[in-house]
């Protein structure tokens, strides 16, 4: 079948300003829509430039906007989407060229919350640090995220606040405070307080509506509100 695509270009070294292109790719159904990028990139503009990497939903790499709403290009079956297709880059971050955007400020973000275990604690007779399977449920949900950046990128205080750190950081927060062999709760939950927290929050339910994986984002942010006014998890 024959579908329509309407992608977002802008290239730094030509333009002024980013403007629309239109694009007739072949394609089947099933077909994703990474699919038809591929098609119009390999057989009618070399130039299109966009991020793409294990094309199974697992890297997140391919986050842009499709019909207005933040999916990932590899996993939107082209049968499922209304033409002409939409394509855009992901709003909030600085576009670098055509759908590709400069995902720092958003790394910031996840960096700032320690995103890793923290415990100096000698290991328990040499062994690894063992929880039990209902310690480990307690945060299985964020451990999902893939830091594709659908949600942070959908939330508009992160529009207008670049230092605002943002649901996808929150959520990898959430995954170490609430893990019983982490010993940095503390820490995080002092970052997570400030000025650019989880208190700036306004749930709006966009970030949960946009994650690929289904992860409750909104309620994952409220247990560490909680968390921070319990003093602890």
């Amino acid at each position: 079948m024959r579908v329509t695509l309407r992608i977002m270009r802008f290239d730094p070294e030509k333009d002024s300003k980013p403007h629309f292109e239109e694009y007739q790719a072949e394609v089947e159904p099933t077909d994703r829509v990474l699919d038809a990028l591929n098609y119009v990139k390999w057989h009618i503009d070399g130039t299109l430039t966009y991020r793409r990497s294990c094309a199974h939903g697992v890297c997140g790499s391919d986050a842009m906007l499709i019909n207005g709403r933040n999916r990932l290009a590899c996993r939107e079956l082209i049968k499922n989407l209304s033409q002409p297709i939409t394509i855009e880059p992901i709003r909030g971050l600085p576009v670098i060229k055509d759908l590709v955007v400069d995902m720092e400020p958003f790394f910031a973000g996840y960096r700032a919350v320690k995103p890793y275990l923290i415990n100096d604690e000698p290991v328990p007779d040499g062994r690894e640090r063992l929880q039990s399977p209902e310690e480990r449920e307690r945060f299985d949900d964020t451990t999902r995220c893939i830091l594709c950046a659908c949600c942070t990128t959908s939330c508009p205080i992160f529009w207008g606040d670049e230092g605002y750190i943002g649901p996808a950081a929150f959520v990898n927060a959430h995954r170490f405070i609430f893990d019983s062999r982490d010993r940095g709760a503390a820490e995080r939950l002092e970052i997570l307080g400030g000025h650019e927290g989880v208190y700036r929050c306004r749930t709006v339910f966009n970030c949960t509506d946009a994650c690929p994986r289904d992860i409750k984002v909104t309620r994952a942010i409220q247990e560490i509100k909680r968390a921070i006014a319990l003093g602890g998890p």
